[in-house]
């Protein structure tokens, strides 16, 4: 890894090698979510003692933070077996590649089951992300507007924008989507 590498870079590959999103990363160190997302977008540099709480919720010292090294993954091709899976309960998220240091782009098969949403909560990131629903239907809620999509239906949007997916109907709903940066 280049040592040259800013402060918020290096905390979005530490937290992705964590295996941790922004959100969970930010609730275990028991600060804002947006504070670790502009920190990583490079908005803000932290003092010493705010980067400290950031890590200890990976847990991670100082001194290996700054001279960690990750190790971009450089396979092209990935078997259905192989994609990694980072959701949870009625909501499978297979993501492209186990290892997201170095990559601008994430790639998410998703599943998910009737009735089964991301949260009654809407959330944000930064970046961009968009998908194809592949079969089933899924409600999207993108700020104060909202969708139901079928198969072959799209979304692209500016993912800063809070939102929300759910699964209406009785079948299960299956899309592909792309975000980037990143989120997870």
């Amino acid at each position: 890894m280049d040592n040259d590498l800013d402060v918020g870079e290096r905390l979005r590959m530490v937290r992705r090698q964590a295996g941790l999103s922004q959100r969970a990363l930010s609730k275990k160190a028991g600060v804002a979510n947006s504070m670790v997302s502009q920190i990583e977008a490079g908005k803000i540099n932290p003092s010493v003692g705010a980067l400290k709480r950031i890590l200890d919720g990976v847990p991670i010292g100082l001194a290996e933070f700054f001279s960690f090294e990750g190790v971009p993954e450089r396979e092209v091709f990935f078997a259905a077996e192989s994609l990694k899976e980072i959701g949870k309960g009625s909501l499978s998220l297979k993501q492209v590649g186990n290892n997201l240091l170095g990559r601008s782009l994430q790639i998410l098969y998703e599943t998910y089951e009737a009735n089964a949403d991301t949260g009654r909560v809407l959330y944000n990131h930064e970046g961009e992300e968009g998908g194809v629903v592949i079969s089933g239907r899924i409600e999207v809620t993108v700020g104060d507007q909202r969708r139901i999509l079928g198969p072959g239906d799209a979304y692209l949007f500016e993912s800063r924008v809070p939102h929300r997916f759910r699964a209406v109907g009785a079948e299960k709903c299956i899309l592909v989507s792309a975000c980037t940066p990143p989120s997870f």
